[in-house]
Parts: C-alpha cells; structure tokens; sequence
C-alpha cells in the first residue's frame, strides 16, 4: 500500500466532515486519474472503493465519459449474453 502525505493544513481546511475526507479524497483522485486515462476502470474503481454501477454512476454526475478498451468491451458483451 502506498501513503500519499498532504501538509496537515491543507488536510485541515477540506470542507469535508473529518470522518469522510479519505474517502472523499480517493474518489476525487480515481476520479481524475480515470479521466486523463491514466488509470482504467477498474483500477480506478478500486481506488474509489466503489462498485462497478457507483464509479459508473459517480462519473455520470461528473459527466466523464467511459473509456471502453476492446478488452472492456469483449468482457461486458460476454456478461449482458
């Protein structure tokens, strides 16, 4: 596991309840690193800590297109069979 530190002010000041900024912060880098397709989506997801439909669904919010490989694509046609 990797530990990614940020100055304890910064850390501080989110506008986030405490109990819910390493979460929050998860999702927000997930989500960005999914959006410069740095990372796929189920790295991204797994970062996030969210199922398949919520990371679908969080990224709907944000209106950040899918990424499809023809990997992703073979997988979720052999599933909807």
């Amino acid at each position: 596991m990797a530990t990614i530190e940020i100055d304890e002010e910064v850390y501080e000041a989110l506008q986030i309840p405490e109990g819910e900024r390493s979460q929050a912060m998860k999702k927000e880098l997930a989500v960005s690193l999914y959006a410069r397709d740095v990372l796929s989506f189920g790295k991204a997801r797994a970062l996030a800590e969210l199922s398949h439909r919520e990371f679908q669904a969080l990224l709907g919010d944000r209106e950040i297109p899918r990424h499809y490989t023809d990997t992703e694509l073979a997988e979720d046609l052999d599933y909807a069979e």
